[in-house]
């Protein structure tokens, strides 16, 4: 009698761990998101910043523009107090990684940046869930805000900081040139990349899990960026204008034919190689 009720109290004990193990999910399901979440987020993000009031997008926007100067300016401080240039590999990653500082500043602190909304705001469109019209409205407010916020601190930057004594002033010259000597096609092409890698960021951060997450990703993708010399409009838009304040061998047209390629390649990248192909595939069954 006794071994029967050992036995049972055996199968007892043993059962509702059995069914813990059953009922855990397994590791992955836990860690990654779905794609269809995924995709289901992105739309819900885009509907919400599509429909946001006209003065608030315009001061976020100014906001991301002004903060994503920080990270120019820091590219800026390294070339100054490094010895090496543009070339010597350990300059090169600590001028990539500089110039990441400014996202991060602007994603974490969810400011609206254009080439974001190049891929989550599209999507909302492509699902139906927005018109072509709403689209323009976003894409106009946050671009503006952008320049104008990156144009503010351009100035404050070139008129304080060289008083400081932490930046060269050659080092803006240096950092425009690395933009403005691509032929225009090239530019284009480059500028096509640079919005690939910013849409593809908008993605992956909406897919990860934690902050730690977010930081690494937006360093990765950013610095890539950096490290290649892609033209990003948004910062780019601080870098050229560094050196077109400072030095008179940089001209208007220069700029000019700069942020208009870099910002229509920027579009392209997004919304055609993130945006549409993404949704293409998650709505076909995608994960």
């Amino acid at each position: 009698m006794s071994g029967r009720d050992d036995a049972s109290s055996e199968k007892s004990s043993a059962r509702p761990s059995d069914e813990a193990d059953q009922s855990t999910p397994p590791t992955d399901s836990v860690d990654q998101r779905p794609t269809s979440d995924v995709l289901a987020s992105v739309i819900d993000s885009g509907v919400h910043e599509i429909n946001r009031e006209r003065s608030g997008l315009l001061l976020s926007g100014f906001s991301a523009g002004l903060d994503i100067g920080f990270g120019p300016l820091l590219m800026a401080v390294v070339l100054t107090l490094s010895t090496g240039g543009f070339g010597d590999l350990t300059t090169e990653l600590l001028v990539a990684s500089a110039y990441a500082v400014g996202f991060i500043f602007v994603i974490i602190g969810r400011s609206e940046l254009f080439t974001e909304h190049t891929t989550l705001a599209v999507i909302p469109v492509l699902d139906g869930k927005a018109t072509v019209t709403q689209l323009a409205r976003l894409w106009g407010l946050v671009y503006v805000g952008n320049v104008l916020g990156g144009a503010a601190f351009t100035i404050l930057a070139v008129v304080l900081m060289p008083g400081l004594g932490v930046v060269d002033p050659a080092s803006f010259v240096d950092i425009a040139s690395k933009l403005i000597t691509h032929d225009p096609h090239w530019l284009l092409v480059a500028g096509i990349f640079a919005g690939w890698l910013m849409g593809l960021l908008a993605w992956l951060l909406t897919a990860a899990q934690d902050t730690t997450s977010r930081l690494l990703l937006i360093w990765i993708v950013t610095a890539t960026i950096g490290l290649l010399h892609l033209p990003h409009s948004i910062a780019g838009n601080v870098e050229v204008l560094f050196g077109l304040v400072i030095a008179d061998a940089i001209t208007v047209g220069d700029y000019v034919v700069f942020l208009v390629l870099a910002t229509i390649g920027n579009a392209l990248g997004g919304g055609i190689f993130v945006a549409s192909i993404k949704y293409g595939h998650v709505v076909r069954g995608g994960g």
